[in-house]
């Protein structure tokens, strides 16, 4: 039986898993392109995220372009918790599935 204590809640909730996922996907985001793709309001998108950084499983980089642009990252240490959290769901999946 998997150990359900091990899902990490921080990642599990629907839309922190969404926006680690897609961070796994590329090497970074820009916020635009992640509320557009997430389809998440400038203040819910901006929670989650808070969250993930003082976790430090996300990194924030603000650059000057021609205006203002952020964008973020999965630091070492998300990408680590987010490969922990799907080999546990991987485990559910395989128990569910015996």
């Amino acid at each position: 039986m998997p150990d359900f204590d091990k899902l990490d809640k921080a990642i599990h909730e629907k839309g922190r898993l969404a926006i680690m996922t897609l961070l796994a996907s590329r090497v970074s985001w820009a916020f635009q392109d992640l509320k557009a793709e997430l389809k998440m309001s400038d203040g819910n998108l901006v929670t989650h995220l808070r969250t993930l950084h003082k976790l430090g499983f996300v990194a924030v980089t603000k650059e000057m372009r021609d205006r203002p642009q952020t964008s973020y990252a999965l630091t070492t240490k998300g990408r680590s918790a987010f490969t922990d959290y799907l080999k546990v769901l991987e485990q559910i999946v395989k128990a569910g599935k015996e």
